[in-house]
């Protein structure tokens, strides 16, 4: 009988796929999750760390964040990249080198490329969004913030923001900061705020755990 539970556990793990280490492929070093079915094209995700992860110790992307939904049985149904920042801020050039690695490599759907980020991770996709929004269909910031002078590129991406009220590392002002910013260019623009009640600045990664953050990505695709 134990032998048999035994068997069952293995079988279970087996059966979800397994990050693998994609090195010295471009400037970032990343982790990719593929998708169990690769036969027809698929979104990609690009999952974007804070800062407490950055290094060249590519195990500490697996903390938290998209990979840690997957260890927590999540099926992200596309190609997830998750790369390590070695220090400073997010490069967007460097991030669409990896973007244009996966397209060359892999069978990706060019319509359905999303970003999100927490944290510094958060500030970097508002980054890649200002500089890369042909790339992208819609993004996720999550306790982050962007700089002004990105927020007019911004205006045709589908973006959510998500901020706890009682974040004390980086304040809820940043989020409102960068959505106001992109309303001044277009009032129209489809940004949107999600302000969590109690959230805190670690509280919030538990979103990446549950299906509905990638379910509001893959509901836009690029025209």
């Amino acid at each position: 009988m134990k032998l048999l539970t035994v068997l069952i556990c293995l079988v279970s793990l087996t059966s979800f796929a397994q990050p693998k280490a994609i090195l010295d492929k471009t400037t970032y070093q990343f982790w990719l999750n593929e998708p169990k079915s690769v036969e027809e094209k698929s979104p990609l995700f690009i999952f974007l760390h804070g800062r407490s992860l950055s290094g060249t110790n590519i195990d500490r992307v697996k903390r938290y964040g998209a990979l840690k939904g997957v260890e927590k049985g999540i099926n992200i149904p596309g190609y997830l990249v998750a790369p390590q920042l070695p220090s400073g801020p997010w490069n967007a050039d460097k991030i669409d080198e990896i973007v244009s690695y996966m397209i060359e490599n892999y069978n990706i759907d060019e319509s359905r490329i999303y970003v999100t980020g927490m944290s510094l991770g958060g500030y970097g996709t508002m980054k890649y969004v200002g500089k890369y929004p042909n790339r992208v269909a819609a993004a996720i910031a999550i306790c982050g913030g962007g700089e002004d002078r990105d927020a007019c590129a911004s205006t045709t991406v589908p973006i959510k923001l998500i901020h706890g009220d009682k974040d004390h590392i980086v304040p809820l002002k940043e989020s409102k900061k960068i959505m106001t910013a992109i309303q001044n260019c277009d009032k129209n623009a489809p940004v949107e705020l999600e302000v969590v009640k109690g959230g805190t600045h670690g509280s919030v990664e538990d979103l990446y755990r549950h299906i509905d953050l990638y379910n509001w990505l893959m509901q836009y695709t690029k025209k």
